[in-house]
């Protein structure tokens, strides 16, 4: 423990927790409000979904991990929005029969502004929020999404 080894280590390591403390964007905290313009310019917010469980989504069509995600979000969504389950994308275009309503841009790309107070260095990037709007999950895919949401409803 008192080796120089450890000394440089907790060194370096020190700053890394302090900046994970103050990060805002974690499981158990209020989601950020987002509210921006859909493709026909109509304003969506995220807090306008409040009582419903919510995958917020940043996704881009030119992703592909993004592209060969979305079938099976549409498959969770269809199977799951009549009890209380929906999507809230943050993307540039409306592909992959992506059926629900919560999309929305400010077309500024990686300049987004919900993109940057979410911490969002690549996508696709998820997070599930409560019906309080409180994270829950970070990045569920699969059937882990399928878990989760079937868990919060």
């Amino acid at each position: 423990p008192g080796s120089r080894y450890v000394q440089d280590y907790r060194g370096q390591l020190s700053p890394i927790l302090a900046q994970l403390a103050t990060q805002k964007i974690r499981i158990g905290v209020q989601a950020p409000d987002i509210s921006l313009p859909n493709p026909d310019g109509k304003n969506y917010s995220l807090s306008d979904l409040k009582g419903k469980v919510v995958l917020l989504d940043f996704w881009a069509s030119w992703c592909r991990p993004c592209r060969m995600n979305n079938p099976e979000v549409v498959r969770v969504y269809n199977k799951y929005q009549k009890q209380g389950f929906t999507v809230f994308s943050v993307s540039l275009d409306g592909l992959d029969n992506l059926t629900w309503k919560y999309h929305v841009s400010d077309l500024k790309k990686w300049d987004c502004s919900p993109a940057k107070d979410y911490g969002v260095t690549g996508i696709p990037k998820t997070y599930l929020l409560d019906k309080e709007g409180k994270i829950v999950a970070i990045n569920p895919h699969g059937a882990a999404l399928e878990r989760e949401v079937k868990k919060l409803l």
